[in-house]
């Protein structure tokens, strides 16, 4: 294999893209080079739960005769690993259950439709918890998902797989889903960057869903400028997505002056349970940051319990899952793991007004957002109160803690690597923002990207 081909496993969707447009290489060239890091990797890591080679390459070739005919989609030759919780017209949605005669979805969802048509080469479906529950990337009816660098360790989770293709070669980028921070949890342990946009930007038709008034589809990317990219291409109204946000206007330009900020920062790390460690690098990110980040300002808290409002998102979670699993629930022939039917036996077991409670956490979450966004331009944070850990080791309970208040109040949120932990593995810094700042939350992390200079060394793998 030539230098070229090597070297597309270790670009970004940018980059590869100015190296298509330039023919110094070419879609066939990209997909095979990823398709070789699978074959290599991906027995290891278990990234892929369904990856179909031949079909990688007919979508490879598709887009080289597109270029040769000059008619390209906005990420044609590039290729997307998607999580498999959204469906593929044609495949399987197993959303990491037992499932053994699942129905091939008639449909691509709304964002892989998106994909499609910008040109980008669909890799194959990836791992995640059973039933998108959990961050800590793992079910129990398939192969673990291990992190790039240390395969002892868990990547984060739910998409794990998703970000474990990207980080190790076998993709460039990945469609994900957060629904309290399953995109930029195993951003932030793994060292890339996620968006989870404002509630309702980018279309969740086609995807399983988790809680409707928390789904979100996520990004994930080595990148910024990618991140961008895949938004400007996924973003759009969906009338058949009643969440779907049909604006007026554009979403608010990205005139946000680094230097002349306002930033949250949250009074105490340590009764958040951040670990010495994770703050340690998060302070070394501030001051690395520096005047970039203009005035700082430590938010009032006292009103908001992170982990209550946690808890309450996975209420809804657990109780919309109901629903959604119930045929999973009485398969006896396939079951379902004890854990998965624990978490969901939990919201059986409370009443109506419980959920109302929760539910109603989402409104104080959106009031909390306002009141809190009228002071300051961005809440920054660490992404996770710690990084990764050993696959043996139990979930942590707080790993969503710092990502939900988004997720909660419909706010978009960017995790961007911000340092390496004392063992070595990546922490991850989180921006949030007031609905609609997306594009100001990227261009902003583009610069604070720039400034610290701490993105991993891509491909991760044995033999990268």
């Amino acid at each position: 294999m030539n230098q070229d081909v090597v070297d597309a496993t270790s670009s970004g969707v940018c980059q590869t893209l100015a190296a298509l447009a330039s023919g110094n290489i070419g879609p066939v060239d990209v997909a095979e080079a990823c398709l070789q890091r699978a074959h290599r990797l991906n027995p290891q890591l278990g990234a892929f739960v369904d990856l179909r080679p031949a079909l990688v390459r007919e979508q490879a070739q598709a887009s080289a005769h597109r270029r040769r005919e000059h008619i390209l989609g906005r990420l044609d030759g590039i290729p997307i690993a998607i999580k498999d919780c959204f469906d593929i017209a044609g495949w399987p949605t197993r959303v990491g259950l037992p499932r053994a005669a699942v129905e091939m979805a008639t449909h691509d969802a709304a964002a892989v439709t998106r994909l499609r048509a910008a040109g980008a080469v669909l890799m194959g479906k990836t791992a995640l918890d059973e039933g998108q529950l959990g961050a800590h990337g793992q079910s129990p009816h398939y192969p673990p998902v291990r992190h790039p660098l240390r395969p002892t360790h868990t990547p984060g989770g739910s998409s794990s797989g998703a970000a474990v293709a990207v980080a190790s070669g076998m993709a460039l980028a990945a469609l994900g889903a957060d629904g309290l921070g399953s995109v930029r949890i195993p951003a932030s342990y793994c060292g890339l960057v996620a968006l989870k946009p404002t509630h309702g930007e980018i279309s969740c038709v086609g995807m399983t869903p988790g809680a409707r008034r928390l789904d979100c589809v996520g990004i994930l990317a080595r990148e910024v400028r990618d991140a961008a990219v895949m938004l400007q291409v996924l973003a759009g109204y969906d009338a058949e997505d009643a969440f779907s946000r049909k604006r007026r206007v554009a979403f608010a330009l990205p005139d946000l002056e680094p230097g002349r900020l306002r930033v949250g920062l949250l009074p105490d790390l340590a009764a958040l349970g951040v670990d010495d460690a994770m703050q340690q690098v998060f302070a070394r990110a501030l001051d690395t940051l520096g005047d970039l980040l203009g005035r700082c300002h430590r938010v009032d808290c006292a009103d908001w319990d992170f982990a209550r409002a946690r808890r309450a998102g996975l209420l809804l979670l657990e109780a919309e899952m109901l629903h959604t699993f119930a045929a999973d629930l009485l398969d006896v022939a396939h079951p379902v793991s004890p854990r998965f039917r624990h978490l969901l036996d939990y919201a059986r077991g409370k009443s109506a007004a419980d959920y109302v409670a929760a539910d109603r956490m989402l409104d104080a979450a959106r009031l909390k957002a306002r009141r809190l966004f009228a002071q300051v331009d961005v809440l920054i944070t660490p992404t996770t109160p710690s990084g990764a850990y050993p696959l043996q080791q139990a979930e942590p309970t707080n790993a969503a803690d710092l990502t939900s208040f988004a997720s909660l109040s419909g706010c978009p949120a960017v995790s961007i690597p911000m340092g390496m932990l004392p063992d070595g593995l990546p922490a991850g810094l989180q921006i949030v923002g007031p609905p609609g700042s997306d594009l100001r939350l990227l261009e902003l992390a583009e610069v604070f990207a720039a400034a610290l200079d701490a993105t991993p060394v891509f491909p991760m793998g044995n033999d990268s």
